[in-house]
């Protein structure tokens, strides 16, 4: 699907960064119950790695690294087994850049962000927290839990476990757009 949104939980990141619009379109997609994380990741993995040719991005598997939520084992043991990344190629996150919730009590979850390394001359390595040369493009949230008492995008109770598991994933047009044209930011 594609979306347009307008920023509004880190309103206050616009203008501060290279990658961060008011008005952006983002491009996902949803399972409500037919895959859930092996499946997310399998098709992400094949849609940036695929060459432009056969209709993927054509992005080269050695810049590329997943963060993840500090506690999500599972999803660290997939990208092993799915995408063959290396411990060095994931990172562990806390809930801050690996967790969504929309910021009221409902459904959250873990997530997987692919991170693109654009080189030294964007930071320095393993710089994670910058945020210019690992650029999170695909976010791929795992919906699983029930949440309330939300008091900030860190701060809830996890209270349970969703009937239904769920995937809802994120890709920002405008990043992907800035990055496979080889400039510096979406402006």
């Amino acid at each position: 699907s594609i979306q347009k949104c307008i920023r509004t939980q880190d309103i206050d990141e616009v203008g501060k960064t290279t990658r961060h619009g008011t008005f952006f379109q983002m491009n996902g997609n949803f399972s409500f119950g037919d895959y859930f994380k092996e499946g997310a990741i399998q098709l992400a993995w094949e849609l940036i790695t695929r060459s432009q040719a056969e209709g993927g991005l054509g992005f080269d598997e050695k810049d590329l690294y997943a963060s993840v939520y500090y506690e999500d084992d599972e999803a660290i043991a997939l990208w092993k087994k799915v995408a063959g990344l290396s411990d060095d190629r994931i990172v562990r996150l806390g809930r801050k850049d690996n967790y969504w919730n929309m910021g009221v009590a409902g459904p959250g979850g873990p997530c997987s962000e692919i991170l693109l390394d654009r080189g030294p001359q964007f930071g320095a390595d393993g710089d994670w927290e910058a945020g210019d040369r690992y650029l999170e493009f695909w976010n791929l949230v795992f919906m699983q839990y029930e949440l309330e008492n939300v008091r900030s995008k860190e701060d809830f109770d996890i209270v349970g476990d969703l009937p239904k598991r769920n995937i809802d994933t994120g890709m920002g047009l405008e990043r992907i757009a800035f990055l496979l044209q080889g400039v510096d930011n979406i402006y």
